[in-house]
């Protein structure tokens, strides 16, 4: 066993999502089959392996070999707390389909009582930025769904800081972007954005996808860009340069269709990138080639950087 491996909580997940059927009735919560696999492999780029879900619980390393067979090559997997980003940096470390994102997620942040203690909070985020499996800072960013506003100032300080350290060391930012299109935005071209910025699970219009072309930001699309209301984020798909185009689950949250309300797992991406690909009018597999390519420019190469 590595020194890393030795370090990893003794429990395979530090998070436990508990949940009912929406509705209150007997939804299925059991995670879904192995679709067919492309042909050509991508890389999720945001999943959360580190959260237990469904009715039956999988090792991250159980999710990573059902991706492994539906043509998935590897993931980022992304932290939200001090904690999930500690796990998620170990895990990288001597997991060659991972790698690993850290951050405080904007209302984890806007929990903190002080600024003080937030930054704190933070200076243990910049430390794990500077481990060579870590390739982005996120996910950070600005939340106006659930944080009252009398909390958001916290989170306009962590993002700010988070943006700083993505470019201190070079790496890639992910946005976590809810409600906050226009404040997003207005911190980026004021602060400076980090030359790898990437809109996680974009949600927004062709406006602002307009915004991200002429910036050169990333817009990573999940399983939302299945759901049959949202024909607006199909619509700003079809407007970004392919270059600037990333596939992601957000796993366990955000399952494509048909599955939606089912457990989430990187295995289920194909869903998504089939679906992108009739968007744009393209063959799955150019797509599919593009996709990776694109991924592997945001946060370089999955066979750097290893322990052991």
């Amino acid at each position: 066993m590595s020194d890393a491996q030795a370090d990893l909580p003794s429990e395979n997940y530090i998070r436990v999502r508990n949940r009912k059927s929406e509705d209150g009735g007997s939804r299925d919560l059991s995670y879904p089959e192995v679709p067919e696999p492309l042909e050509v492999g991508v890389y999720d780029n945001h999943t959360h392996l580190e959260i237990a879900d469904g009715e039956n619980p999988m090792d991250y390393r159980e999710h990573l070999e059902l991706a492994n067979q539906a043509g998935i090559l590897g993931g980022v997997q992304v932290g939200g707390s001090v904690e999930t980003s500690i796990w998620s940096a170990r895990t990288a470390a001597i997991e060659p389909r991972l790698l690993a994102a850290v951050a405080l997620h904007p209302n984890v942040a806007a929990e903190y009582e002080t600024l003080q203690e937030l930054d704190s909070a933070i200076s243990e985020i910049a430390k794990l930025a500077k481990e060579p499996r870590v390739r982005a800072v996120g996910e950070t960013g600005l939340d106006y769904f659930r944080t009252t506003e009398e909390r958001l100032f916290l989170q306009q300080h962590s993002f700010e800081a988070h943006i700083e350290i993505a470019k201190e060391n070079n790496i890639a930012l992910q946005i976590h972007d809810r409600d906050a299109h226009a404040d997003v935005v207005e911190t980026l071209l004021r602060v400076g954005a980090p030359e790898k910025t990437v809109f996680h699970c974009f949600s927004g219009d062709t406006e602002l996808a307009e915004i991200l072309k002429t910036n050169g930001w990333y817009a990573s699309f999940s399983g939302t860009v299945t759901f049959k209301k949202n024909q607006y984020l199909r619509d700003a798909l079809a407007l970004m340069p392919r270059e600037l185009i990333l596939v992601e689950t957000d796993a366990p949250f955000l399952t494509p269709e048909p599955f939606r309300g089912r457990p989430n797992s990187p295995y289920l991406i194909g869903l998504t990138v089939r679906r992108m690909a009739e968007v744009l009018e393209l063959d799955v597999n150019e797509l599919a080639t593009q996709l990776t390519k694109n991924t592997e420019e945001v946060y370089g190469l999955w066979s750097e950087g290893l322990n052991g």
